[in-house]
């Protein structure tokens, strides 16, 4: 009789190893999620470019890290500078192929900076909504950068073909190939553009709508040595056009939030903020300061819980 009690705890205590262990996988946060797309920004690349700037990761590793939380992820790649509605128009092909080969019913778009606004663009306009449960925008300039519109005015009009051609050019070289219109891509920015943007793109009622953003408190050179220098040019120009002075080096806090606005990032008392670049983590910008990879997942759940 004892030797069978023993048994049956060896039998018990085995039982639970292997339930524990096996569990480990389907016990992951993301699983049982919708694929994610996440869409990159302006001069932004993918996982499928053919550039030499490919050899850098654009999000910083959180597609992988993702993946490891039990998603599937898809990073495709746009043309680095163009208008809303062609880069819009490369997202909705790329994601049906991927959809169709896959036999995946819908998605999660999570899009960074412009890649919110294309992402928007393919689902009002181009007929995507049917198959993207939310879409999440991070740091998008839903209203307009004071940035785009200060490059604008300042540059006169008939440089701005030749200054097009030149950045054009190098951007081709970096990104290999496609069809480079900065001009486009700047006009797609600015107040007034995406102002005309917003009337033409509605959001559709099937799809949820949520955006998260953050800013800089203070533009030290040594946590944002790009964006801190920019930043000022943004205050003002967000202070001039009614926007406030609150930004991430190029997008106004009032200009990134869309639909349910759930707030940004989490970070220490001697973090001065997360800029444009660190709130994607383009680049590994952001892990130095602030928990990227919760916050990817925070925003990755909260899609998962509203499909």
């Amino acid at each position: 009789m004892r030797k069978l009690g023993l048994a049956v705890l060896l039998l018990f205590l085995c039982s639970g190893t292997l339930f524990a262990s096996g569990g480990g996988s389907s016990s992951k946060p993301l699983a049982g999620s919708y694929p994610i797309v996440l869409s990159h920004g302006l001069f932004g690349w993918g996982t499928d470019s053919s550039g030499i700037i490919s050899i850098v990761n654009y999000w910083g590793g959180m597609d992988s890290y993702l993946t490891s939380q039990g998603a599937t992820v898809y990073a495709p790649t746009k043309t680095a500078a163009q208008s809303n509605e062609t880069r819009g128009v490369q997202l909705k092909d790329k994601v049906l192929v991927y959809i169709a080969a896959n036999g995946f019913s819908k998605v999660h778009i999570l899009g960074h900076s412009q890649g919110g606004l294309d992402s928007r663009y393919a689902i009002s306009n181009l007929g995507l909504s049917s198959k993207v449960s939310t879409l999440t925008t991070l740091n998008t300039p839903h209203r307009g950068s004071p940035i785009a519109d200060i490059v604008t005015t300042v540059l006169p009009d008939w440089i701005k073909p030749f200054v097009s051609g030149i950045l054009g050019a190098v951007v081709q070289l970096v990104y290999g190939g496609g069809n480079q219109d900065a001009l486009a891509a700047l006009g797609s920015l600015t107040t007034s553009g995406t102002a005309a943007f917003n009337t033409r793109t509605p959001n559709v009622s099937s799809v949820k709508y949520f955006s998260y953003g953050s800013y800089i408190t203070i533009p030290d050179l040594i946590q944002h040595p790009l964006m801190g220098i920019i930043q000022p040019a943004c205050v003002a120009g967000g202070l001039f056009n009614g926007q406030g002075g609150t930004c991430d080096g190029l997008v106004p806090y009032t200009s990134l939030k869309w639909g349910t606005f759930n707030g940004g990032p989490d970070y220490g008392l001697f973090v001065t903020g997360v800029d444009h670049l660190q709130a994607s983590n383009t680049l590994n910008s952001g892990k130095p300061w602030y928990d990227v990879e919760g916050y990817f997942l925070k925003m990755a759940s909260n899609a998962k819980a509203n499909q």
